[in-house]
Formats: structure tokens, C-alpha cells, sequence
């Protein structure tokens, strides 16, 4: 895969310029070690979380370029392939929600939103990236489960096609038919802001279901509807 310019450091350079307080940090998510630094960190300098996106991913990177990869049937695939996806996504999230959580319960209320791809029960196209995904909305239903009694709230995200660096490179969409990192993150401040978001702890959600339900819009003005794979 290429490398693109963009850093993090440029990430928090934007958060920064938009208002808000961006600060950069390296981690790598893979690495429990990382990720428990991370959160300890975080730990000193405010006592408390109130909002956790575990967004990590990056499971099929290394083999994304070969356009033929995700359509390929399942014997002909690799076990390296679910070995990247688990790694670097499921368990990734998994890690961020196990750390987290004692910093979410600190702060008395918490949301924790997992980013996800999904459409129900339906097959996603490629067996490994179906299991993936849906693991992650199973553990969303789980954490609220097991968090039913406190008021704590799990949601499960599902976006389109984001115009990032690396997804414009995988495919030949118009920028028209994409979203912007925008879009996803006005659902996150739409479900931190409703005082009632515990009535969707353990779903997962559409972005452009939210986009309506909420009434906020992309960078453009425009509401793109839930991303679909076709069959």
C-alpha cells in the first residue's frame, strides 16, 4: 500500500483549527501495552472519560490493492487475511473497550461508540470481513447487556463509503457518492448529545439513519443514505 502524507499530528492540528482541543499521541492498537498507556494517560491528566469511539481497523491493508480480493471465494482465501482483521479491528476495539471501561464508570455516565459496517442479518460479500464486522456488533450487544444496569450506553456505528486517503485509493466511486470524516463524526456528537441515547445502547446504527432521525447533514449540505454492498 502507499503511503500518504497525512499524520497524525495533522489530525490534531485539524481538531485544533475546528474548535475543539486536538492532541496527538501515538499508539499502536494492536499492542495492549499501547493501549492501556493510552488510557492511563488519559487517567492523570483528566480522571475521567465520557466518550469512547474505538475505531481502529486496518485488517485487509496489506492485500487491499489486489481489486479482486474481497470477491474471492472463501477456499481460495488466506487465514492471514482473518488474522488481520480480528487483530487490527475486532480485537482492537475489543482492547479499547476493555481499558476504557473503568474510566467511562468513573465519570458516572459514559457512551462508548464502536464503528462497525452492517446491513442486519444480510451477507456482507467476503466471509472473513462478514464475521469481522458482525463480531463487533455482537460486542456491542453484549457490552450493553452487561452494562444494562448502569448508565453506561453502547452503540454500534456503521458508515458508507468515507472519503479518507486509503478508501479513495480502493475504489472507483465518485467523490460524490462518498462521505466525509464530517458525516460520522456529527452522528457520534448527535448520540453524545441526546439525553435519551440509552434507548439505542447495544444497536447498531446506520449514519445516514441517524442523519435523518437527527436532522444533521455533511460538510456539503447533503444526507447520504446507508451504504449498501451489492450482492
Amino acid at each position: 500500500m502507499p503511503e500518504y502524507p497525512h499524520t497524525v499530528e495533522d489530525t490534531a492540528a485539524e481538531v485544533t483549527a475546528a474548535g475543539g482541543r486536538g492532541i496527538a499521541i501515538p499508539c499502536d492498537h494492536t499492542n495492549d501495552e499501547d493501549v492501556k498507556a493510552l488510557f492511563s494517560m488519559i487517567e492523570v491528566e483528566h480522571g475521567r472519560l465520557d466518550i469512547l469511539v474505538a475505531n481502529a481497523w486496518g485488517g485487509y491493508l496489506p492485500y487491499a490493492e489486489h481489486n479482486d480480493w474481497f470477491a474471492q471465494p472463501f477456499s481460495e482465501q488466506s487465514m492471514d487475511r482473518w488474522d488481520g482483521m480480528f487483530t487490527a479491528g475486532l480485537r482492537s476495539q475489543m482492547a479499547s473497550c476493555l481499558f476504557g471501561l473503568p474510566l467511562l464508570q468513573s465519570a458516572g455516565y459514559g457512551l462508548a461508540v464502536l464503528t462497525t459496517f452492517t446491513r442486519g442479518r444480510r451477507y456482507l460479500g467476503n466471509v472473513f470481513y462478514d464475521v469481522a464486522k458482525n463480531a463487533v456488533c455482537r460486542l456491542v450487544s453484549a457490552l450493553a447487556e452487561e452494562s444494562k444496569d448502569t448508565d453506561l450506553s453502547f452503540i454500534g456505528l456503521s458508515p458508507g463509503w468515507v472519503a479518507v486517503e486509503r478508501m479513495r485509493g480502493l475504489t472507483a466511486r465518485r467523490e460524490s457518492e462518498m462521505e466525509s470524516t464530517t458525516y460520522i463524526g456529527r452522528a457520534v456528537v448527535a448520540l453524545a448529545s441526546d439525553p435519551s441515547v440509552s434507548r439505542l445502547s447495544g444497536q447498531t446504527c446506520a449514519v445516514g439513519d441517524l442523519a435523518r432521525h437527527y436532522g444533521f447533514t455533511d460538510v456539503d449540505g447533503s444526507q447520504p443514505t446507508p451504504y449498501v454492498i451489492e450482492p
